[in-house]
């Protein structure tokens, strides 16, 4: 086509009717001549350009590259001879080349353009006619895929996206390789199963077939592979997503090896500690706090209350009726549920046979198995109380005659009866002269017989005193008038006793 057929086509119906077919697309059209002058934009051209007119996109192909400047999407600045504008005019067919376009004088792409051309050719001898860029504004698409990007590559939690074509890998964050200790290139490229995101995963076969469908994975179990042999614990989910308008799979995990370690860590604590409840001397049980249901007893405790583990566990203490009295096991029970441990508590219980236990009882609240619970522990001193009473009993005996026992023997004996004395409550000044007299000669070791020829009184009038004495320090004991009287220092040496003449009368 000659030379100046073209720049006649300028004022040609044919390119009125091609302004008029374009002007109102969506895609930007720019229409060059093969001079490399620009003979028309339709409005969305000049949009993607910031311009309002022709005359400020360039007058020619020159003027155009001096007022836009083009970087691919990796940064890398294009030649002169790369501006799709060039390359159009040289006559090169291409289509979806994106490029960043930067407005002269600035320092950062106001645009992302993808482009394509097309060359119209004169019917008569085949010369381009027209050449044709065709524009489309693919900002927002590509700042969303950035976003996107920054957000998958910043996220903490592990993730990783394959192509569902071929299911290989195309996109991996740092905590999905810091998770299985691999570097980015040893997992892009490779398949789903070359590093087998659903190893051991509890519902497998449904999460292959909602792969190979493109369809969501719902969250499961899975392990994964470690670089260095071992295995980690997760729970891994597929969402299908378009990543350059190719269907894909995002994995993203959560890391499930911190709880595995502290479920192992928490049953080997537990088996630890029922391997030391099983075995301990002393008898102890666990019980369910609400309810106070027994879940476990050992064979310390069934050797005590001679029940069997089949016939106690599970159920109330109250049920088993293994206090003496439903109101002390009320006390009790009402003092755990206020949230109270026992220490060392004085209780009786009943055994199986319903034999009396006389138990000092301690209780700790615990968890077992996320449940709170109550560990008893029980330690019979029925033989100790039989064999202190019995002592209790052989002192009172001796006491009832003491005119042979020396007066060392006499202070031990009461400092064993009676070991721990308060010194407050009435003292020393509430006793009359002569009930001092009394005390003295009792602390002495005198029966009432000597103390009444002392004080050259009635058996009687003593026994009168003594009672006294007893009412006001608050004993009912000889041992114990003594062992009061000690605790204030009053030991009745030294103190003079006067005679009375006869009395008759208390």
């Amino acid at each position: 086509m000659a030379e100046a057929s073209f720049k006649t086509l300028r004022e040609t119906a044919d390119l009125r009717h091609l302004r008029q077919i374009i002007v109102g697309l969506d895609e930007g059209v720019i229409l060059i001549d093969p001079d490399q002058s620009l003979l028309w934009a339709n409005d969305a051209a000049l949009a993607m350009h910031g311009v309002k007119d022709i005359a400020e996109l360039g007058a020619t192909v020159d003027e155009y590259r001096a007022r836009f400047q083009l970087r691919y999407r990796n940064n890398h600045r294009l030649a002169a001879d790369d501006y799709p504008i060039e390359r159009v005019v040289a006559g090169d067919a291409f289509s979806e080349v994106v490029v960043e376009v930067t407005v002269a004088g600035e320092e950062e792409p106001r645009w992302v353009h993808q482009v394509r051309s097309l060359v119209l050719n004169d019917d008569d001898d085949g010369e381009p006619a027209c050449l044709v860029l065709v524009i489309q504004d693919v900002s927002a698409k590509f700042e969303a895929e950035d976003r996107f990007e920054q957000s998958f590559n910043a996220n903490p939690a592990p993730a990783v996206i394959c192509r569902l074509k071929d299911l290989r890998f195309v996109k991996v964050n740092q905590g999905f390789l810091e998770m299985i200790g691999r570097s980015r290139d040893q997992v892009l490229s490779r398949t789903v199963y070359d590093i087998d995101v659903l190893r051991h995963a509890d519902r497998r076969d449904l999460a292959k077939e909602r792969l190979s469908e493109g369809r969501t994975i719902p969250q499961m179990e899975a392990e994964l592979e470690l670089s260095d042999g071992g295995t980690r614990l997760v729970i891994v989910a597929g969402q299908p997503i378009d990543m350059g308008d190719q269907p894909c799979m995002l994995f993203t995990f959560a890391d499930l090896e911190p709880r595995r370690k502290a479920e192992g860590a928490l049953r080997q604590s537990e088996e630890r500690f029922t391997r030391t409840f099983q075995l301990a001397p002393v008898p102890m049980a666990i019980g369910v706090r609400d309810g106070h249901l027994l879940c476990e007893v050992n064979t310390s405790f069934t050797r005590m209350t001679g029940y069997d583990a089949t016939e106690i566990i599970g159920r109330p203490l109250g049920e088993v009726e293994l206090w003496e009295s439903g109101a002390v096991r009320e006390r009790i029970e009402s003092a755990i549920d206020g949230g109270h441990d026992l220490r060392a508590h004085d209780a009786c219980i009943h055994a199986k046979d319903g034999a009396r236990i006389d138990c000092i009882v301690s209780t700790e609240a615990i968890r077992l198995g996320g449940e709170a619970c109550v560990l008893w522990a029980f330690q019979d001193i029925t033989q100790r109380k039989a064999t202190e009473m019995e002592l209790v009993e052989a002192i009172e005996a001796v006491m009832k005659d003491t005119s042979w026992f020396s007066r060392t023997v006499m202070d031990k004996l009461a400092r064993l009866r009676a070991p721990r004395v308060e010194v407050d409550g009435p003292g020393l000044d509430d006793l009359t002269a002569r009930e001092r007299d009394v005390l003295a000669l009792i602390c002495r070791g005198y029966d009432d017989k000597t103390i009444a020829r002392s004080l050259n009184v009635a058996s009687n009038t003593v026994r009168n005193h003594v009672a006294r004495i007893y009412g006001k320090i608050g004993v009912n004991r000889r041992i114990a008038a003594v062992a009061w009287a000690r605790a204030r220092g009053f030991d009745g040496e030294g103190v003079a006793i006067s005679r009375a003449a006869p009395e008759t009368v208390a």
